[in-house]
């Protein structure tokens, strides 16, 4: 096994009923189906096949939703001024778009768009905000992807004389704020057939009931060409990619491949995808991490109008401009890393073996901290806590495990060294008091002793060999996309295969290319950031492995390639 202890199991044969079911299917299709607990005709061609008249829900079962509704007609038919206050990531942006562009697309113009600034305001609502909204006149302040436990800045809203309506997808407190309505899918008196919708997916169903509404305020259609919006907020925000999520994730790439948005087509242009071949790795690794890099480097609102540009060259100032924001935030997460790496190294051969890496600097920017500590983790395959400071004395940090080790169950045994903290096994942010921050390592090494490390056990779809990779195989494969949450990309084992040939490649020679041999089938794999020492022993030219890989079809300077994408070897 790689470094990281991982085991792979293969999942479970297809049985004789769901075999039955299934079987006008070809049985690498039946498996992955199976695999992904859809045993029946009915539910394959559903998953397949996602209807847009019949695969989204009812808006009006979510709580709140008629109030909405009728709360935006009024305020549309009585021309009073809106403020819509989304948050500053790639959920939040494209909803505070999506919004923008309805309300212009049916002639309403009285409205405008707020996003806080990152570092200086943070998350959700915040007084001086709302002050400033309030001199503008607001009557109906509308929350996207926030606001659900600001239950102090809705009340102060209240009395500057705003009605507030929250928009939301996050987990609500047990009291939630006293607003006029609170579209969330996750309160407790849903009804709603899903709970798991983004942010920007709840707006779309107030548009869905304002529509079903008053049909009359746009052309039957017209607003499906707004689900670019929701497409990329949806794969953004990792929702999982099942039932509704993924009709509106499919159709919103349908909407991208168009082009029909501006500042799509340049940031498109800029990166070299073309739009027809466009996949939900294209948003996800390309797209949003410049969309989530304005954010990250102060500027938030140079996103939303990419977004909105409604002509070529508007959009392609934004695009380029966005394109070097992210250049900027690479160049700044390879600083921290470069001097994070420093730190560690030092630490290590003073202090000798740690069980838990924490690093720390008040001039590290706290946003950009979560993928420093995916290159510390991928080096040194340990735990990684890492902060920096944020405002006056604020000590935000994120954290990332290096497999086996639960970082939440980590934070629960030292809760008192934080003032707040969050996430899930894998990743997490923290919050942590100035005065306790010199305490945090040692508190977590104790911790560390407590919490028992599992191997990470990873199941795999099926075991194959290097000739079942085709054309037909790929489209078949390509045809459960999009992947994501809950509809991860198919993984396959190859057993007894032999690296013919490691090649290293890019500037820094960081990625790896790999050519296979399976007696006379060929098949060439890549790594993204990867060294053939983190395999170990499991890799090495012209000596038998067994590969853990996913299969994908790369379009790359007008040519495409059916190739490996490398997870791992044992």
């Amino acid at each position: 096994m790689s470094g990281m202890s991982t085991k792979y199991n293969l999942k479970g044969k297809v049985s004789k009923e769901a075999e039955e079911e299934l079987k006008d299917f070809s049985p690498l299709i039946t498996q992955l189906l199976y695999n992904r607990d859809i045993k029946t005709k009915k539910e394959a061609e559903r998953f397949l096949k996602p209807d847009f008249e019949k695969h989204l829900h009812d808006p009006f079962l979510l709580p709140d939703m008629k109030k909405v509704v009728e709360r935006i007609l009024k305020a549309i038919e009585n021309d009073e001024k809106i403020t819509i206050w989304s948050d500053y990531d790639a959920d939040g942006i494209p909803g505070g778009a999506l919004l923008h562009d309805f309300f212009k697309l049916i002639g309403f113009n009285n409205f405008e768009n707020y996003i806080p600034n990152r570092r200086i305001e943070g998350y959700g609502l915040n007084l001086e905000g709302i002050k400033e909204i309030a001199d503008k006149k607001t009557k109906l302040l509308i929350t996207i992807d926030c606001g659900i436990r600001d239950n102090q800045y809705v009340e102060e809203a209240n009395k500057l004389g705003m009605e507030v309506v929250i928009t939301d997808h996050h987990e609500p407190s047990d009291e939630l704020p006293k607003a006029f309505a609170i579209v969330n899918p996750k309160r407790k008196d849903n009804k709603y057939p899903e709970q798991i919708l983004c942010g920007t997916g709840v707006v779309w169903k107030i548009i869905e009931g304002i529509l079903q509404t008053k049909r009359d305020l746009l052309k039957e259609g017209q607003e499906k060409w707004l689900l670019d919006l929701v497409g990329l907020a949806t794969l953004s925000d990792m929702v999982p990619l099942t039932g509704e999520n993924r009709a509106l994730a499919h159709f919103g790439l349908s909407v991208l491949r168009k082009g029909k948005r501006p500042g799509f087509s340049k940031l498109l242009s800029i990166l070299r995808i073309n739009k027809n071949n466009l996949t939900e790795d294209d948003v996800t690794f390309m797209i949003t991490p410049r969309i989530n890099a304005a954010s990250r480097m102060g500027l938030p609102l140079d996103a939303f109008k990419l977004l909105t540009a409604n002509n070529e060259e508007e959009a392609g100032i934004y695009a380029k401009h966005l394109d070097n924001i992210n250049k900027d935030r690479k160049v700044a997460v390879t600083n921290i890393v470069k001097e994070a790496k420093k730190k560690v190294k030092e630490k290590f051969e003073n202090l000798g073996a740690k069980s838990v890496i924490v690093l720390g600097d008040p001039d590290w920017r706290p946003a950009l901290l979560g993928l420093v500590a995916n290159s510390i983790v991928k080096e040194y395959n340990l735990p990684v806590f890492l902060w920096g400071r944020e405002g006056e004395g604020v000590i935000k940090g994120s954290c990332r495990s290096e497999g086996v080790t639960d970082l939440v169950a980590l934070m629960e045994r030292v809760d008192g060294a934080f003032t707040s903290f969050g996430g899930h096994k894998m990743s997490g942010g923290f919050e942590v008091d100035f005065e306790k921050i010199h305490t945090l390592e040692d508190a977590l090494v104790e911790a560390c002793t407590y919490v028992i490390k599992k191997e990470e056990e990873i199941e795999v779809d099926a075991e194959l060999n290097l000739k079942d990779i085709s054309e037909k195989s790929v489209a078949e494969i390509n045809g459960l996309a999009p992947f994501g949450i809950g509809n991860e990309k198919p993984i396959f084992i190859f057993k007894d295969i032999i690296p013919e040939k490691i090649n290293r490649f890019g500037k820094a020679k960081e990625h790896l290319s790999i050519n296979f041999v399976d007696g006379t089938n060929k098949v060439r794999g890549i790594s993204f950031f990867a060294s053939p020492d983190q395999f170990g022993d499991f890799l090495k030219e012209g000596i038998k492995t067994n590969l853990v890989a996913n299969i994908e079809k790369s379009f790359f300077n007008g040519s495409s390639e059916i190739r490996l994408r490398i997870v791992d070897f044992f």
